[in-house]
């Protein structure tokens, strides 16, 4: 991991109400070339992506969740 370039978007979604669903959203997200780790809170509704942000916007993120079927949109916190 390469630390000096990596960032970390939080999202924030809507619409998920099981825990399968977090593994719906780590497992589309995770597919992303650049993403190097995916964690979604469930009782939170955070989405944690640490990616390299020359290979992966936070727009890929939001499309990437938008893809497994949920709406999110990038979080300050």
């Amino acid at each position: 991991m390469n630390t000096t370039t990596s960032k970390k978007t939080i999202l924030r979604a809507e619409g998920f109400a099981c825990p399968s669903c977090v593994n719906k959203i780590e497992k589309q997200v995770g597919r992303l070339d650049g993403v190097e780790s995916v964690k979604v809170h469930f009782a939170s509704s955070r989405v944690e992506v640490v990616h390299d942000p020359d290979r992966v916007t936070a727009d890929d993120l939001v499309a990437a969740v938008a893809k497994a079927g949920y709406k999110s949109r990038a979080s300050a916190f």
